[in-house]
């Protein structure tokens, strides 16, 4: 049984309505531009249903000990924990590879048609494609793969890249330089081809594809090149919510497809992420400012654990699964700490007050003036923890931030009168790969 056979039901489920309602079998396959367009319009399925077992076992929130017990899905409860068992429920890794095969099926219909019909219209179909792949194999190799170093990265395994929505071949596990550098070209073929505005909102545009190159680059350590994408996407799209503009006080204070959002994406819901059991690292908490308005329009006080907090600044505007798609407000973060890391100091300020002075009460912020490097890098690190809180980019963060000594953090938990660590630089920090999907296919588990 090929790896691939485990996703059809959850495939072919998705599809558009259009596929389901021909009486002709051979109508129900699609055929035309219009065809490619509409399987690409299910924001259920492009745009939902991401992983989240990276930031379960990341470090920005802590669970009570009953909590944890009432978690529902065992995989939750381990992942929290830094567990060595299997994974046994394959739906987080499902719902990307059905992204990735959706994707495979527009750019295998495109290659069958006259692109000189609508030539303009088969490019952006075209782009949207490449940029969803690239989008769910990074969602993928964030959580699935260890952290990428130039180093070792050829030896190291990756993900499986599905190229192909073909159905008879086996999945093998890319090298994780072969899985990143597929990621990259499909974000780079997206920016050839997609238009600078998007009508459609779930769809991306140049800017977002530009923002997914500069948050892969950063991943990779690729820091001049990723100023170079972040500062092409904010040529394109730089607005920034002023936060002063909004009511903080209430239950979800950001508009769903805000100005500040390049691409939507949301992960699965969670119940350890969940307003009712995630609780803030207090040391988090307590590094906002009284008058830094993210404080109020991040989090809700817990009337039942009392000194305690909640999350609630989904950019989804929504209590259930996290935003995790891409927005100006991080790429002014991936410029900053790309410029600051290349030696232009003076370029990082500026980013970094542009976005402070959007989240501070009027008339209370006092511009950063740091002009040491390593102090002000510093400075910005902590900053993208609190601006990208529950955003899914922390796991991602500390994998490569543990490769530095400077920033390298050991985790620890205590859960059900145990303590938990996870060291630096773990094997950990590759998630396990579903059980199923190793059994089935015969590839390589990460090792622990």
């Amino acid at each position: 049984m090929k790896l691939i056979y485990l996703l059809i039901t959850a495939l072919l489920a998705s599809c558009s309505g259009f596929l389901d309602v021909k009486p002709d079998q051979k109508m129900a396959i699609p055929k035309t531009l219009d065809h490619a367009d509409l399987l690409l319009n299910d924001y259920g399925t492009m745009n939902m249903g991401y992983p989240t077992y990276g930031e379960i076992a990341a470090d920005d929130y802590f669970v009570r000990s009953a909590d944890w017990q009432s978690i529902y899905d065992v995989d939750e409860r381990n992942a929290h924990i830094w567990s060595n068992e299997d994974i046994v429920n394959s739906v987080q890794w499902q719902n990307s590879y059905r992204v990735v095969y959706r994707s495979n099926e527009v750019l295998t219909l495109l290659a069958d048609l006259d692109r000189r019909k609508e030539e303009q219209r088969y490019k952006r179909v075209a782009g949207h494609a490449y940029f969803f792949r690239a989008f769910a194999f990074h969602q993928l190799a964030s959580v699935f793969a260890p952290a990428y170093s130039t180093a070792t990265a050829a030896a190291e395994w990756g993900i499986p890249l599905r190229l192909s929505p073909a159905l008879d071949y086996q999945s093998v596990r890319a090298s994780l330089a072969q899985s990143y550098d597929q990621i990259v070209n499909d974000y780079k073929r997206a920016v050839q081809v997609l238009p600078n505005d998007e009508p459609l909102l779930g769809r991306p545009s140049k800017a977002a594809a530009y923002a997914g190159l500069a948050r892969v680059l950063l991943d990779m350590g690729n820091y001049h090149d990723a100023f170079l994408y972040a500062d092409s996407c904010l040529s394109l799209k730089s607005a920034l919510l002023d936060y002063n503009s909004i009511s903080p006080a209430i239950a979800l204070p950001f508009p769903r497809f805000n100005a500040e959002v390049l691409f939507p994406a949301v992960s699965v819901i969670s119940d350890p992420l969940s307003q009712g059991f995630g609780r803030i690292a207090t040391a988090l908490y307590s590094s906002y400012d009284e008058s830094d308005i993210r404080k109020e329009a991040f989090f809700r006080h817990n009337s039942s654990d009392p000194g305690t907090y909640a999350f609630k600044g989904s950019y989804d505007n929504t209590p259930g699964g996290l935003f995790v798609g891409l927005t100006t407000s991080e790429l002014y973060l991936i410029r900053a700490e790309a410029a600051v890391r290349t030696g232009s100091v003076s370029n990082a300020l500026s980013d970094l007050n542009k976005l402070l002075e959007n989240r501070f009460a009027r008339d209370t912020f006092t511009p950063v003036t740091e002009s040491n490097a390593d102090k002000l890098l510093t400075i910005i690190l902590e900053e993208r923890r609190k601006e990208l809180v529950f955003r899914g980019r922390r796991w991602s963060d500390l994998k490569r931030l543990n490769q530095d000594s400077r920033f390298a953090k050991t985790l620890v938990r205590e859960v059900d009168g145990k303590q938990f660590q996870l060291e630096p630089n773990s094997p950990k920090y590759a998630i396990k790969i579903p059980l199923v999907v190793i059994e089935q296919s015969g590839m390589e588990q990460n090792r622990r």
